[in-house]
């Protein structure tokens, strides 16, 4: 090989290494070039997503459920109490009047027999006037307690005054319903309450009406009120006449 031939090729060899450094280069970027790409982020399938918001609506429906649930619990809590008698436990005359309207309803609508036995004490003045209003009360629990296991589960009895309680009676003629009448009046005679060592007892007029299918509910209370006070003139002359 000739020098100029060789001089020739020198400079293609030495290009030719340049050229490759200079591609190594360029392949490999520096380091602090390479920390200053963006990162990927990571995107969740759509299908993942959904299922996770379906579960989060879930949760919270389930938490409203619950919320209105206890709600509901806590209203039928306050109307039981507010149509409770707070001395006895039986319902008291807001109560019962709500349950006579219901009942006159299904009298007119099915045709059923129902009787109301309006119950007033003899004597319970006496009592309050001499022992007390505390001996008043153990006297009106006492009663209470027994007009509540003298009535069927279909029954109803309630205080709907000081001293006077009402029963409602499903299915009773007015012959049985005046025969109960005159049952409650004889276990009333015999229940004593004791209070301060004392015992204490009254004696009960009964009058009775029976649910007619037009009537509203005061009109009913009227009915058995006047009934209750021509048996306590009864029930009155017969002891007047007894200790005559």
């Amino acid at each position: 090989m000739t020098k100029a031939a060789a001089a020739e090729k020198a400079p293609k060899t030495k290009a030719k290494a340049k050229g490759k450094a200079k591609g190594k280069a360029k392949a490999a970027k520096p380091s602090h070039e390479r920390a200053s790409e963006p990162a990927i982020e990571r995107v969740e399938p759509p299908a993942r997503q959904a299922r996770a918001a379906s579960m989060q609506l879930a949760a919270e429906v389930a938490r409203l459920e619950f919320e209105l649930a206890v709600a509901r619990a806590q209203m039928v809590d306050l109307v039981a109490r507010a149509e409770t008698d707070a001395l006895t436990d039986l319902i008291n005359r807001r109560g019962f009047e709500r349950e006579l309207r219901r009942s006159l309803a299904y009298v007119k609508r099915y045709g059923t027999v129902a009787a109301l036995i309006y119950i007033d004490l003899d004597d319970f003045k006496h009592i309050n006037d001499r022992y007390g209003h505390a001996a008043g009360d153990a006297v009106l629990k006492a009663v209470a307690m027994v007009l509540s296991r003298h009535v069927r589960a279909s029954d109803m009895v309630a205080r709907i005054g000081g001293d006077e309680f009402a029963m409602l009676l499903w299915n009773c003629s007015e012959a049985d319903a005046l025969a109960k009448a005159a049952a409650l009046e004889a276990v009333i005679g015999r229940t004593t309450a004791t209070h301060a060592g004392v015992p204490l007892s009254v004696g009960g007029s009964c009058g009775i009406a029976l649910l007619l299918p037009l009537e509203q509910p005061a009109e009913l209370l009227e009915r058995a009120d006047r009934a209750m006070y021509a048996r306590k003139a009864e029930r009155g002359s017969m002891r007047a006449a007894a200790g005559a």
